[in-house]
Order: C-alpha cells, then sequence, then structure tokens
C-alpha cells in the first residue's frame, strides 16, 4: 500500500519522496514503479468504462460479447476467469513474469525502470541464494511473496467484480458513478483492514485518488453519502468467485445458470 500511493503521489505531500520510496517499495512488491504507476493510472481513468477496457482491468466480457464470441474465445475467458487460474496461477505469472517485460508503446522512462528492476531483482535474489543457500530463501521467500501476491489479486477483483457493479459506455460513463458505484467498500476485520492499509474504502480511494491510505477511514465517515456505497463483507465477497459476464440490460454480473439460460435461449 505504501508502494500503490506512492504511484498516486498521496503517500507523502512531496512528490520526489513519493518517487523515492515508491522505486524502493517496488523492489519489495517485485514492480517497476513507472510502468505500475502507468497501469494503474489507466485502471483508474478508465473503470467500469465499457469502450475503455483492457488496461490495467480484470478482463471482463459482456453477455452480449460472449454469445457472439468464437467457440475458442470462449474457452480462453472461461480458463482465465477459472478460480484457480486467476488466484492461484495468475499471481505467480503476474508479478514473476508479466511484471519483467515492458508494453509495446512504453516510454524510455518506463522502459529503463523496468530493465533496472529487473536487474536490482536478479541482483538481490542471487546474492540471497548463494549467502543464505537456495533452500532457505526460498522456504522463506516463496511463501510471503505468494501470500502477498495472492492477496493483491483478490482485492482488487474483490473491489470491482461485485453483482451490482458498474459499466456503462460512451456519454453514459461517469466517473464519480464508476468511483461510489463500481469500487466496493470492503468491510474487513480490523486486523485485516490494517494489513491491506485500509484499501477496503475502496470507493473513497477511486473518487480521490491523492488521499493516502491512513486517511481513507477518516473521508469514509466523514460525509454520509460515502457510507451508502456497495458493501461487502469477507464472506458475502465469496459470491464474486461465481460471476462471469456482465449484463448489460440487467446491469449485473451473472453466473454460468444465467449464461446457459441465455445461450440456449
Amino acid at each position: 500500500m505504501i508502494f500503490h500511493d506512492c504511484t498516486h503521489y498521496s503517500f507523502f505531500k512531496n512528490r520526489r519522496a513519493n518517487e523515492i520510496v515508491g522505486i524502493i517499495t517496488g523492489l519489495f512488491t517485485f514492480c517497476s514503479y513507472e510502468q505500475w504507476k502507468h497501469s494503474h493510472s489507466l485502471h483508474h481513468a478508465t473503470n467500469g468504462h465499457l469502450d475503455k477496457r483492457g488496461d490495467g482491468d480484470v478482463w471482463t466480457m459482456t453477455l452480449q460479447e460472449y454469445a457472439g464470441a468464437s467457440v475458442l474465445k470462449r474457452v480462453w475467458y472461461r480458463i482465465y476467469r477459472n478460480p484457480f487460474i486467476m488466484f492461484i496461477i495468475g499471481p505467480l505469472y503476474l508479478f514473476l513474469i508479466s511484471y519483467r517485460f515492458n508494453r509495446k508503446k512504453a516510454t524510455k522512462k518506463e522502459k529503463r525502470h523496468v530493465w533496472m528492476t529487473n536487474i536490482v531483482l536478479l541482483f538481490v535474489v542471487l546474492v540471497l541464494g548463494f549467502t543464505l543457500g537456495w533452500k532457505a530463501f526460498l522456504l522463506v521467500e516463496l511463501p510471503i511473496f505468494y501470500i502477498a501476491s495472492f492477496g493483491g489479486v483478490w482485492l482488487f477483483y474483490v473491489q470491482h467484480q461485485f453483482e451490482d457493479g458498474y459499466f456503462e459506455s460512451g456519454e453514459n460513463w461517469d466517473y464519480v458513478e464508476a468511483a461510489l458505484k463500481g469500487s466496493s467498500y470492503y468491510k474487513l476485520p480490523k486486523l485485516l483492514q490494517w494489513f491491506s492499509g485500509n484499501i477496503g474504502f475502496h470507493h473513497v480511494h477511486h473518487l480521490n485518488s491523492r488521499v493516502p491510505n491512513y486517511y481513507l477511514e477518516k473521508a469514509h465517515k466523514s460525509d454520509p453519502s460515502l457510507q451508502d456505497v456497495p458493501t461487502l463483507t469477507l464472506w458475502t465477497s465469496l459470491k464474486s468467485l461465481t460471476f462471469k459476464l456482465w449484463d448489460e440490460k440487467s446491469k449485473r454480473f451473472i453466473g454460468n445458470r444465467e449464461i446457459h439460460r441465455f445461450i440456449r435461449g
């Protein structure tokens, strides 16, 4: 969350301090500061916009798109949305492989950050592996890495993939509506709220990303309208695992039963 806030220039008042700490904490999270900052800013700018999906978000098709898609695309989409792939394989692929490469239209600065991050990470891993022993290093690092990456992917997923979410196209899309209706308030136990840096107040964060994590709860409680938002708990958030497609007509996410019913006819 410190890294995340630094990419928004919100953790410190000073812009340079955010950049320095962001680059350092990016190494701990296996992320390039410039690369992640770019993709995450796109996520904030296009959250819930049907015409601008694909950058920094979870691949989401509409029911109508799925019905008209080829068999191959349907299969690939189902594989992608399978919980085992998304939460067991996905975090490892995302943080160990995907983030190691530049996007096609990356700037020179972004490319430089990615390769320098890779070089430093490789150096640190090699030093730790050869000095502590590879078995000791992996037994400590892998569980930490996996739990953290799984938690990050789960939080990102559940905070935008809930039944009465928000997706609109064209001029119907509204930034404030997308923030308050398309971002959930994930009401976590206090300990988990602390570990996740208050990011459960996701609607506040999307409404104004310059609010640092340590003020999100205060902002949430400051205005009654910020409390009248989609709210999830640990238990109710599990239902998000069943959602596959967005239905533009009913304005909600649907699962396999409704998909089969629609396809058949």
